[in-house]
């Protein structure tokens, strides 16, 4: 019979040690199955793909999230930017279409102005 009370140095270091490599040797297999399960999704997906795509033409466009997803209809107009960044303004109207939760293609922006510190 084991004595669990009085166990030596020694011997609980050795049980943490087996404890924690049985620990990482569950979650390496874990990470190896849902490795496989990626690659089997991924496999799945390439087929299902392959199978919709025309054989015929291989010049044909490669289908890619741009080319497929519908284009904004309408435009709002000419933007005019005083002493503003053209990157700096796209991300303010990002913004205010966000915090609207409306498509930025449904507001109409005229103009767009950086304030300086001594027009507050």
């Amino acid at each position: 019979m084991i004595d669990l009370v009085n166990i030596p140095v020694g011997a609980a270091g050795g049980y943490a040690l087996l404890g924690y490599l049985v620990v990482f040797f569950g979650l390496v297999l874990l990470m190896c199955v849902l490795l496989i399960m990626g690659a089997i999704n991924t496999g799945k997906q390439k087929r299902a793909i392959e199978k919709a795509m025309p054989v015929a033409d291989k010049s044909a466009p490669v289908l890619t999230l741009e080319n497929t997803m519908p284009k904004a209809t309408g435009t709002a107009g000419e933007l005019k930017l005083y002493n503003t960044d053209p990157r700096d303004a796209a991300m303010v109207m990002a913004i205010v279409a966000d915090s609207l939760g409306k498509p930025i293609n449904e507001l109409r922006f005229i103009s767009i102005r950086e304030v300086t510190d001594d027009e507050v």
